[in-house]
């Protein structure tokens, strides 16, 4: 059996957080640990009666949690503009981000509505829209924006010249260029938060490796099966072997955007052996996201696919 760990996680009452992905897997845990601290947790979803069965689980568990759900498309820039929209004429500030929903390997090249590869759009530029939307609530949050890379952004590279993959789709280098991309973009918020005073700080973090539905049947993205590797990974999960599980995948994730300890401009993940599994701690940031200048370059090609500049 996989051991049960878990990390301080200080009180959170009177703080709003937004988590993307929280009716499943990981993110479901991120909101579900934030809930437990006291944080009121906006969960935006897709798919509302899945939502909803979300909230009843995390309700289940903490009984006091205050939560709030509401519709987001990440692929669709219409779906994020709909989100902004409301949590700005709301006016709440929001104290944490966690950007940590996100699509893996559809077989063949999906495209969204707005025309551009669907690991891009959903993983990447989705969350760069959303959080440049609410960027004026981040600030008067002086919020902790954490960002969900993965193990992938550690390999392959940025499809400059092709960002939507419309010659020579590749499943996998699509993923890893989409969080690369990813990574980049929270790189970039940190770098203008700490040169402009938005009092903002902004991290990375990876789950290492856990049994979660990214690689599981999904037939809506042409997957009508789960995949072989994640039947090995839940094998392995269940036997406590060589990675987690979604609840200890998801603190990375909360030890970067909730501990005092935990810095802007630095990567969080699991500290055990390959740094899949383990209790969270810093680590090297990977080689694709260190580059300043192409960190600014995807901030300035992603304000452009979105089709407006943001406030930054």
């Amino acid at each position: 059996m996989p051991k049960t760990i878990d990390i301080p996680v200080p009180n959170l009452s009177g703080q709003r957080a937004l988590v993307t992905g929280a009716s499943d897997g990981i993110g479901f845990n991120v909101a579900a640990r934030l809930a437990r601290a006291g944080a009121e947790v906006v969960i935006p979803v897709r798919n509302r009666s899945k939502g909803q069965a979300a909230m009843q689980r995390i309700r289940d568990l903490v009984p006091t949690a205050k939560l709030d759900l509401r519709s987001l498309d990440l692929s669709s820039l219409a779906s994020v503009a709909d989100l902004t929209g409301e949590l700005l004429s709301d006016g709440t500030p929001v104290n944490i981000l966690i950007n940590n929903a996100g699509v893996m390997e559809p077989p063949t090249r999906q495209v969204t509505v707005d025309g551009y590869e669907l690991q891009f759009a959903t993983n990447h530029l989705g969350h760069f829209a959303l959080t440049t939307g609410v960027l004026p609530l981040l600030k008067a949050g002086k919020a902790h924006v954490t960002t969900q890379v993965s193990v992938a952004a550690n390999s392959h590279a940025v499809n400059w010249e092709d960002l939507s993959w419309t010659q020579g789709y590749h499943a996998r280098k699509a993923y890893s260029s989409s969080k690369i991309a990813l990574g980049l973009f929270g790189m970039e918020l940190h770098h203008r938060s700490t040169a402009q005073g938005w009092g903002v700080r902004s991290n990375l973090s990876h789950p290492g490796i856990s049994p979660t539905n990214l690689l599981a049947a999904q037939p809506q993205m042409g997957r009508a099966q789960d995949t072989v590797a994640v039947r090995f990974i839940r094998s392995l999960s269940r036997r406590g072997i060589l990675v987690g599980t979604a609840e200890s995948a998801a603190l990375p994730a909360v030890y970067a955007a909730t501990s005092a300890d935990a810095m802007g401009g630095l990567l969080y993940g699991p500290s055990g052996l390959g740094h899949l599994r383990g209790a969270p701690a810093e680590q090297a940031l990977y080689s694709r996201l260190q580059s300043s200048e192409d960190s600014r370059r995807m901030w300035a090609l992603s304000e452009q696919l979105v089709g407006a500049s943001s406030t930054a």
